[in-house]
């Protein structure tokens, strides 16, 4: 059933309707980068030197623009790519052929493309909060989720495509 339509979950009162996630990805993604940012606003911080910063900023926001193709892939098969909204069916192209999660590896590229190009190190330091924070509260509840949403074909899907990259 690639890309298609899903069986509903049985209403049985305890199978959870949606994925459960702790918070929406953009927000724990922007929290802790508007607070990176304001900590550089009271002590600035370098990341790199100053003629790398803007090239290397750039370009990592560029390859976080790999989140509109997984937008886009959700679009097409008319589902929602929020995990907090019952999800109607399984993506498993475009970007998703390559990672199981290019939104969030977009949110990622996108978060440490703003960090290098503002030139900060506070982000960075709260990187890690928020990879611990999407891995635990978001991931590891999501492909539970679509587990047993999706039985046999989302396990066969994680067998053949990383989390990652």
């Amino acid at each position: 059933m690639r890309d298609g339509k899903v069986r509903p979950l049985p209403d049985d009162g305890a199978s959870p309707r949606t994925a459960g996630v702790l918070a929406p990805p953009p927000l724990i993604y922007a929290v802790p980068l508007g607070v990176g940012l304001l900590l550089h606003r009271w002590h600035v911080i370098r990341l790199l030197p100053a003629r790398f910063a803007a090239p290397v900023g750039i370009a990592l926001l560029l390859l976080g623009l790999v989140a509109i193709p997984a937008l886009l892939a959700f679009r097409r098969v008319k589902t929602s790519p929020e995990p907090w909204k019952p999800t109607t069916a399984m993506v498993t192209t475009g970007p998703y052929r390559l990672t199981r999660n290019p939104m969030y590896l977009g949110f990622t590229l996108l978060y440490l493309g703003t960090t290098c190009w503002v030139n900060t190190v506070w982000p960075l330091i709260l990187l890690p909060l928020v990879l611990v924070t999407m891995h635990y509260g978001v991931i590891t509840r999501e492909e539970a989720y679509l587990e047993r949403l999706f039985g046999e074909e989302y396990l066969a899907y994680k067998r053949r495509v990383r989390r990652w990259l």
